[in-house]
Parts: C-alpha cells; sequence; structure tokens
C-alpha cells in the first residue's frame, strides 16, 4: 500500500476529479479508495464528493493490487447485448452481483469470469467489471463493462444522471396519485445495519420518481426511475409512503398470494451513451414469469394480502 500526500492550491473542485487529474487514477478508482475511508482531509476522511479547499492537506492510501480468487463458473446468462466493451445482462432472481463475505460461488461475476476473457478491474478484485449493482431478488438489466475506459465512462453517466434507469415494482395498497416524486436522504437503519431507512443523520440525498402503470384490489403497479443510486433505493422510499414493495421481506413481509422469492421488484429498462461510439443505447429486460403469472392473477380481483 502506498500513501499519497498532497496540498491544494484551489477551491471549489470535487476531490475526486482533483485527485484523478494528479495522481493518474481514475475517479471510479479515487471513488473506491474514498468509500474504503482511505482518503483524509485535515486528518478526517471525506466522500468523494468533497470540494477542496485551498490548503486542504489530503492524504491518500492507494491498496495495491490483489490476486483475484473469484473462480469463474459456467453459469448461463441471458445477455441482451454483447460487444468489445460491454454487455447488458438480465440477471434472474436469486442471483447475487459480486462475491462477498459468506457469498463466494453463483454469483454474476462469476458467470461473466466464464464468459469473458477480460474485465475492468476498476472497482477491485471482488468486482471486476461491475459499474452498478442491483439486489439479489431484483431481476432485470445490468451493465457489466470489459475494460476500465468503458467503466469510467459509465460511471460518469450514472454520476451525471444521464444513464437512466427503470423499475417496475407491485407495492403495497391503492396509490392515489398517478406520479410523485420521493425526495428523502438515505443511510445505515441504526437499529439494524443490514437495513437502510430513511434519515437525516448520516443520510445522503435519494430521489425516486414513480408513475402508477396498474391498480388492483390491494395493491399498485408502478413503474420508478432512479435519480440517485441509494442502496436499496426503491424498496425504501416506497416503505417511505406507505407503499413497500410486495414481497419484500426485509422492509415488509412474504407475498401471501404466491412464492415470489423476494421483492417484486424488476429493472426492466436501461438507457445509456456507449463509451466507445457515443451512440444511444436502449435496452428492456421482459418480465420474469412469477411476476406475469402474478399480475394476471391479480386482474382477476384477487387481493395479495
Amino acid at each position: 500500500m502506498n500513501t499519497e500526500r498532497y496540498t491544494v492550491e484551489e477551491d471549489g473542485i470535487r476531490i475526486d476529479r482533483w485527485l484523478s487529474e494528479r495522481s493518474g487514477l481514475s475517479r471510479s478508482r479515487i471513488q473506491m479508495l474514498a468509500d474504503e475511508g482511505r482518503i483524509c482531509v485535515n486528518g478526517k476522511p471525506v466522500r468523494s464528493s468533497y470540494k477542496v479547499c485551498a490548503d486542504d492537506e489530503i492524504l491518500m492510501e492507494v491498496t495495491d493490487n490483489e490476486s483475484l480468487d473469484v473462480l469463474p463458473e459456467d453459469i448461463p446468462l441471458d445477455i441482451l447485448y454483447e460487444d468489445h466493451d460491454l454487455l447488458v445482462v438480465n440477471k434472474p432472481k436469486g442471483m447475487v452481483v459480486h462475491p462477498a463475505p459468506g457469498v463466494s460461488t453463483g454469483t454474476l461475476v462469476n458467470a461473466v469470469l466464464f464468459h469473458c476473457n477480460d474485465l475492468s478491474g476498476i472497482n477491485g478484485v471482488l468486482r471486476p467489471g461491475i459499474v452498478h449493482r442491483i439486489d439479489k431478488d431484483t431481476t432485470g438489466c445490468i451493465i457489466v463493462c470489459k475494460n476500465d475506459a468503458s467503466h469510467e465512462r459509465i460511471a460518469e453517466q450514472l454520476a451525471d444522471k444521464t444513464c437512466h434507469r427503470e423499475y417496475l415494482a407491485l407495492v403495497k395498497g391503492v396509490i392515489r396519485e398517478d406520479s410523485g416524486m420521493i425526495d428523502a436522504p438515505i443511510g445505515r437503519d441504526a437499529r439494524d445495519r443490514q437495513k437502510m431507512c430513511v434519515t437525516e443523520k448520516g443520510g445522503r440525498a435519494a430521489r425516486t420518481r414513480f408513475k402508477v402503470l396498474e391498480r388492483f384490489k390491494d395493491c399498485t403497479l408502478v413503474e420508478c426511475a432512479l435519480e440517485t443510486g441509494r442502496t436499496h433505493q426503491i424498496r425504501v422510499h416506497m416503505k417511505y409512503i406507505g407503499h413497500p414493495v410486495i414481497g419484500d421481506t426485509k422492509y415488509y413481509h412474504a407475498c401471501r398470494l404466491m412464492d415470489t422469492q423476494g421483492q417484486v421488484l424488476h429493472a426492466e429498462r436501461i438507457s445509456f451513451v456507449h463509451p466507445a461510439t457515443g451512440e444511444p443505447m436502449n435496452f428492456e429486460a421482459p418480465l420474469p414469469d412469477y411476476f406475469e403469472q402474478l399480475l394476471n392473477r391479480l386482474r382477476e380481483g384477487i387481493g395479495v394480502e
């Protein structure tokens, strides 16, 4: 591990951009170091969004590259698109995106490593190619980057909100409004560190737009568009307004009508600009069978509760 020291001579620039211009590291790599608490300003850890001030003293710990211990596995992938720079995958329910403590096999990363020879290394040895995530029991579109240049450009679009992601969710209760915006900060739940919650203390800005698509006896099908990308954002925001996602055992309870194997939430569409060609890219993942079957039963007038 190397320790790098800097003294700032100007005001108002984000620290990830400032360090990227001077260290030779990508902004994505610097953002990851900040998330790990390895960037301190005047002795205190800062987020990658911190704006530097003249005379700030920056200390950055740069971890050495580690060998990749995650093994490729021959797991079928539903690939919506692939070229030399990236893949767009329709992730199935029950698949974790990348290895974590206690989960080292069966992940999207294991499957993609078998499928591809090379992946972006920006997000470290356990998350090669992973530029954004969706939860284990959420299905649908996810981008996987094959090289660092693609990773950086897609990460910039996610940060700049020019990469658009739309989800379908079945939520508790009948929402009367046709559309709305949920603007409420999300942070770690102090009572349960496995959960997130709406909180002013330590929370990060989070915005979700929703639109009602169909109303049923005791639930509503909504389309949710993310303006930020916080952990469990849709699940937390919908619970916050009194309409938790059906089947979400972490924030609500299991679906009583049928076994949904977790939350009824699907990353249906993703739109972005191709990192190499500049071409607009739009992809849609079809609804999984269980979601279609559940909707058909609800259309017969059956309730989920």
